[in-house]
């Protein structure tokens, strides 16, 4: 919460007034929180909007202040910095867009980084040592699935995973392989997985969980990236995981103009990772963060638009002869994905994945025929986007491992934007006419 002096000097410390969370016994909803929550005008000279506060370090009250900041920052106390101390711990842009973001999932904590793998990196390295397993579902981003295999596999660190739409019975013999490997240390779930668009079943992952872990064995965190669906039509924190994690850079942020991260969750674990955040430095900026203040404003807005453009795009792509399938959740139908979806999601998102009959050649063509949709990598943004995962995001991923996960050179990976639907569709049946 932001805290300041006043500058004229002549007034007693000001401190902010409480947040109106309620009217009339009536919670008030995520959309019309984003419009003032967490920020007090009277603190910034009667700024209707946050101000960008482009300092690296904030004066303290007296020495005693200084001391019992330091105190809370470095763990000495518990409770973490009260008030503000440096730009790499916090700052009122930041503590602002937190406060906003924890909104969404209900959240009791958030905190935010420089990138999507900046929070998955500060998250990895807060909870796993070496010699310890991560179990995670299947397929990850390739970058998360490079920095489990890869770069924590440097340290010793060990993964085993189950496919995306695993059964409870399936993810339980999996995290009990792992157990005799070693401390399963976290429990990393995608979902939709990218980019398959395939649903984990968080309620499942949450119950094997409880099944196999008891007193004696502290029970791993379950941490998942929700950043398809959240934070509109998913919030995987109501059915068992204890974090949800974001590449803010996608729906949140909004408008393919910034790069952050979140994590939103359970206080006692976000206060680890904010220790790991304060140490290492992965805090988003003060400009992005007033830039994504400015977009959960129109988060809800924008995210409907872009999901019904979706469905009436995807009820075209379906019956067209040169597509194979399309892999969008809005046409599920009696299978366990189904039941995953209907349990766990109140939408079917704006991002799919189109698998075009052929190959490389085909989707390829496709992609370069384009003429409204841009031929770019990233989501969530107010443009439709379209990207060949299989030559490009996945590139890196071994051929075997993206075989087993159907990232086909055909498949072609899709997110919609908020244009005229209509004037998609035209652009995606031209495209098709030119395989």
């Amino acid at each position: 919460m932001q805290d300041e002096n006043d500058i004229s000097g002549t007034t007693p410390r000001r401190r902010p007034k409480a947040d109106v969370l309620e009217i009339g016994g009536r919670k008030l909803k995520p959309s019309t929180l984003m419009m003032g929550h967490g920020f007090d005008p009277a603190l910034s000279e009667g700024s209707l909007k946050p101000p960008i506060f482009l300092t690296s370090t904030f004066v303290f009250e007296s020495a005693a202040a200084g001391k019992r900041h330091f105190e809370g920052v470095t763990g000495k106390r518990p409770g973490g910095a009260e008030g503000l101390v440096y730009s790499r711990f916090n700052g009122p842009d930041q503590e602002i867009l937190e406060d906003r973001l924890s909104v969404w999932e209900d959240a009791e904590e958030a905190l935010t980084f420089s990138s999507g793998m900046s929070a998955i990196a500060t998250l990895l390295l807060t909870f796993v040592q070496p010699g310890d397993v991560i179990v995670h579902s299947g397929p990850l981003y390739a970058a998360t699935e490079t920095l489990i295999a890869r770069i924590l596999g440097r340290f010793g660190v060990q993964w085993l995973d189950f496919p995306a739409g695993a059964t409870r019975e399936e993810i339980e013999s999996v995290i009990e392989r792992a157990k005799d490997l070693g401390r399963v240390a976290l429990i990393y779930l995608e979902s939709p997985a990218n980019p398959t668009n395939q649903l984990v079943d968080v309620q499942a992952v949450a119950a094997a969980r409880a099944a196999l872990f008891d007193g004696d064995t502290p029970a791993p965190p379950i941490a998942i990236d929700n950043t398809f669906l959240g934070p509109l039509w998913s919030k995987p924190l109501e059915h068992g995981a204890d974090l949800s994690v974001y590449s803010l850079t996608k729906y949140a942020g909004g408008h393919s103009d910034l790069v952050a991260g979140g994590i939103v969750g359970k206080k006692a674990l976000l206060d680890q990772i904010r220790a790991m955040r304060n140490t290492i430095g992965t805090i988003t900026d003060p400009h992005t963060a007033w830039m994504l203040l400015r977009s959960l404003e129109t988060l809800e807005l924008r995210m409907t638009r872009a999901g019904e453009n979706a469905a009436k795009v995807c009820a075209f792509l379906r019956d067209h002869p040169k597509v194979e399938s399309v892999g969008y959740l809005g046409f599920l139908k009696d299978d366990r994905q189904a039941d995953i979806y209907k349990r766990h999601c109140t939408g079917a998102g704006s991002t799919f994945s189109l698998y075009l009959k052929g190959g490389e050649r085909e989707a390829f063509a496709f992609l370069d025929a384009l003429k409204i949709a841009k031929l770019a990598v990233s989501l969530g943004g107010t443009e439709t986007l379209a990207s060949a995962p299989a030559a490009m995001t996945h590139l890196s991923v071994p051929d075997e491992r993206k075989k087993a996960l159907n990232i086909t050179d055909n498949l072609v990976r899709i997110s919609i934007g908020v244009e005229d639907a209509d004037d998609l569709v035209a652009d995606f049946d031209q495209a098709l006419s030119a395989i």
